[in-house]
């Protein structure tokens, strides 16, 4: 297993794209535990959804977009770790959409933090 983890360190592409994307889930991470007791009892977060209260959520859901990219990291990364002996450009890919994900759940909580605070 060790093997696997040593091709994909080796890869740039892959390296760069999941360094980049852990250091955005670290500061996501930083941020929500920074700011999390100074949110209000309910946050705008369904801005597709009509308005009034059905817009709002909990103070908890906030944590919601992190766990969802947190998850979304650790299996494409066993994923592309498992693929990357014999689809190499497909793992690369895989990289590139962990780190997009990544950053658009970063940029989501960012904004609805400065919405709030």
């Amino acid at each position: 297993m060790n093997g696997v983890f040593s091709h994909i360190k080796a890869d740039k592409i892959i390296r760069w794209a999941m360094t980049m994307a852990f250091m955005l889930l670290l500061l996501h991470t930083l941020s929500l535990g920074i700011f999390y007791f100074s949110l209000p009892p309910v946050i705008p977060l369904y801005n597709q959804m009509p308005w009034g209260e059905a817009r709002l959520g909990t103070r908890l859901e906030i944590v919601l977009p992190l766990v969802i990219t947190v998850i979304f990291f650790s299996f494409n990364y066993f994923l592309l770790a498992k693929l990357y002996a014999t689809m190499p450009l497909v793992s690369r890919i895989l990289s590139i959409t962990t780190l997009l994900a990544a950053l658009l759940s970063f940029i989501l909580i960012v904004r609805t933090l400065q919405l709030i605070i």
